[in-house]
C-alpha cells in the first residue's frame, strides 16, 4: 500500500476548532499524484515506485520517454513499499491516504539564511562583554588545542551557510485532510518556504 505523496506547501494559518481554541497549521496542496515507474526487488533491487506531481511546461526527449503517455511532470519522487502487489502504472494518489489524527513524517528544504556567525547558527552564548573584552561579543572562542592533536577536528560547529538543508519533521498530526480541493491542514510547521516541495510519509513511529 501506498504510504505516501508529494505536495507543495501553501503556507501556515489559524483555525478555530469547535470549542473555540485555536490551531496552528500548515496548509499543503497535496497531489494528485500519478504513478509514473513501479520498481521490483527481482529487477531493480528494491521495491518502491515513482510518483509525479505538478505540471512541466516542457520536457526534455529523455523525460518524454520516460513519461511516455502518462502527462508532462515537473517533480518525480520515489518512495520504497514493502508490497507494490495493488500498485499500477498510471494509477491515481491522491490524500484519501491520510485523515483527521494520523501521524505525518515531512520532508521539505529548510529555508536558506545564507553566511550566519555560530550565535546564530548554534545558539552560542558569545564571548564577556566586560573584562577588557572587545570585538569578542559574538566570537566562537578557543576551536582547537595546541600541540594535541595540533588541528582542529572535522565537524567542528563555525560560522557557515546556514539551512537549505533537507529537514523531516516528524510525528506532525494531520488535522484536516479535504479531498475536493487537495488540501491537507497540518499541526504545527513544515519545513521550507512557500511553494516550495514536500514529501509527506506515513510515520512510522509513536511518541
Amino acid at each position: 500500500m501506498v504510504q505516501g505523496i508529494i505536495g507543495k506547501k501553501i503556507g501556515m494559518l489559524q483555525v478555530f476548532r469547535d470549542d473555540g481554541t485555536v490551531a496552528v497549521v500548515t496548509a499543503i496542496e497535496a497531489g494528485p499524484c500519478t504513478v509514473i515507474q513501479v520498481k521490483t526487488a527481482e529487477k531493480d533491487g528494491y521495491n518502491a515506485i515513482q510518483l509525479g506531481f505538478g505540471e512541466a511546461k516542457r520536457l526534455k526527449s529523455a523525460q518524454r520517454g520516460h513519461l511516455k503517455e502518462l502527462g508532462q511532470f515537473k517533480h518525480l519522487r520515489e518512495f520504497r513499499l514493502d508490497d507494490i502487489k495493488e500498485v499500477n502504472v498510471g494509477q491515481k494518489i491522491d490524500i484519501t491516504l491520510f485523515q483527521a489524527g494520523d501521524k505525518v513524517d515531512i520532508t521539505g528544504i529548510s529555508k536558506g539564511k545564507g553566511f550566519a556567525g555560530v550565535v546564530k547558527r548554534y545558539h552560542f552564548a558569545g564571548g564577556p562583554k566586560t573584562h577588557g573584552q572587545t570585538d569578542r561579543h559574538r566570537a566562537p572562542g578557543s576551536i582547537g588545542s595546541s600541540t594535541s592533536p595540533g588541528r582542529v577536528f572535522k565537524g567542528k560547529r563555525m560560522a557557515g551557510h546556514m539551512g537549505d538543508q533537507q529537514v523531516t519533521a516528524r510525528n506532525l498530526e494531520v488535522f484536516e485532510a479535504d479531498p475536493a480541493r487537495n488540501l491537507l491542514l497540518v499541526k504545527g510547521a513544515a519545513p521550507g518556504g512557500t511553494n516550495s516541495l514536500l514529501l509527506i510519509k506515513k510515520s512510522g513511529r509513536k511518541k
